[in-house]
């Protein structure tokens, strides 16, 4: 029934080997794919072999079956549990994102509403911090427009797990999802009179580019320096130390001033340029992965939303799995696994219902 699983079981035996030739760890690049290759199918492979080992046992049982009756009750026993685990590994089996094993760069920018939507922003910076605090994800601001009171224009975040987490457990394969339209409904602290406002911000996901992977021509850059500013455009810096790089190829673009020095600021810059790079890659030789990340609305219009956060009744609302809860308060405090694992879900059935 699994007979391909065999190739996955004599892969993992080599990359056990490969994993443990101190040799291979003099190329960091090469070892992160390993490692990553690793962790992608060790599940995948200890399900089979459970599999296997529950059909040996079901075997055994029955050859005494017959001087023990008893062994009738352990066989119906271990024919639910390998039942149990062949459901599993079918689902292990699903065609699955490459990209799954990946770290993340979250852009979030404010949108319509003005100060509001930019203070809306920074309640969802806070958001994801906290659910990768709350993973043990390591976490760094790579870019940040502040708005004047304390929200964000614009913030650029990286987001980085420890060591090489199992399948479904990287940054990519939990917050890819998160790419879209946010709409928050609250009275702003803006809002003298009381009255409840409509507001949103845009997130866009993506996965993070390795060097070796985007191969990118200094002479396909133009490079641009220009001074800092800061909330209403006060000057931060009195020297031209922001970079703005654009890939002329592609016409894509990413800036940076979040720091002081220029060549820190123009690494930052190269940064979420490769990873822009990098999606738009895969979407043009995916029309699968361009669809799935058309969603993730480039524009924010209140009208293209994917979820809803509504203060007055401390509810949560995400539109495309039609997940609603009324713990909004512990959502924004990082408690992201249901509402992301509703996500998760709808994704795995379409994906087996295609498979």
């Amino acid at each position: 029934m699994f007979e391909h699983v065999e190739q996955l079981v004599t892969e993992h035996a080599e990359l056990e080997i490969a994993i443990a030739d101190p040799s291979v760890h003099s190329d960091q690049g090469r070892a992160r794919t390993l490692n990553r290759r690793y962790a992608e199918i060790t599940p995948t492979v200890r399900a089979f072999k459970e599999w296997k080992q529950l059909g040996e046992d079901i075997a055994a049982a029955q050859e005494f079956l017959a001087e023990d009756p008893s062994f009738r009750e352990e066989i119906i026993t271990i024919t639910a549990q390998r039942e149990e685990v062949e459901s599993r590994l079918r689902e292990l089996l699903i065609p699955r994102d490459p990209d799954d094993g990946r770290d993340v760069i979250i852009e979030v920018k404010a949108g319509e509403g003005g100060d509001e939507s930019a203070l809306f922003a920074g309640d969802l910076v806070r958001m994801y911090l906290r659910y990768a605090e709350r993973r043990g994800w390591k976490t760094e601001i790579i870019d940040a427009v502040e708005s004047d009171l304390g929200g964000y224009k614009d913030i650029s975040i990286a987001v980085k797990a420890k060591g090489t987490p199992e399948l479904g457990d990287a940054p990519w394969a939990r917050l890819k999802y998160e790419g879209g339209v946010h709409r928050v409904q609250r009275v702003p602290v803006t809002e003298s009179q009381g009255r409840l406002h409509t507001s949103a911000a845009g997130v866009l996901v993506m996965p993070e580019a390795e060097d070796v992977e985007i191969t990118i021509d200094p002479n396909d850059l133009r490079i641009d320096v220009y001074r800092s500013s800061g909330p209403g455009g006060q000057s931060v810096n009195t020297t031209d130390s922001a970079v703005r790089i654009t890939h002329v190829p592609t016409g894509i673009v990413a800036s940076c001033q979040n720091e002081k020095s220029q060549l820190q600021n123009r690494e930052s810059a190269m940064r979420i340029l490769r990873a822009r790079i990098l999606t738009a890659a895969q979407d043009a030789a995916n029309q699968e992965a361009s669809d799935a990340r058309r969603s993730q609305v480039r524009t924010v219009d209140r009208s293209e939303r994917i979820r809803t956060y509504n203060y007055p009744e401390n509810r949560i609302s995400d539109h495309r799995v039609n997940f609603k809860a009324y713990n909004l308060d512990q959502v924004l405090d990082g408690d992201l696994d249901a509402i992301l694992q509703a996500c998760t879900d709808a994704d795995s059935a379409t994906r087996l219902s295609g498979s």
